[in-house]
């Protein structure tokens, strides 16, 4: 079995140390991978790209935008990371 970055085994790690069932958990990690979407989906839910050739200051930031979509895509890749497994 392919070793998982950190971020993934820092999740799995948690969820070993919650009081659950040890014979469940390697079958747990399709639920724990159906949260983490959850969670990304409301902490940071997809945004359409802006059109930044129509906008301002106050209605579009590209730093925001990218560290949003950043901190999804990270979140998601976890997610797919600990499924795969």
């Amino acid at each position: 079995m392919p070793e998982l970055s950190p971020a993934a085994q820092a999740v799995l790690d948690a969820y070993w140390k919650s009081p659950w069932d040890p014979s469940l958990q390697h079958e747990d990690r399709y639920a724990i991978a159906a949260a983490l979407r959850a969670a990304a989906d409301q902490v940071a839910p997809y945004l359409e790209e802006p059109n930044w050739g129509a906008c301002d200051e106050m209605r579009c930031d590209i730093e925001l935008y990218t560290d949003h979509m950043r901190k999804r895509s990270q979140l998601l890749a976890i997610a797919a990371e600990l499924k795969a497994q």
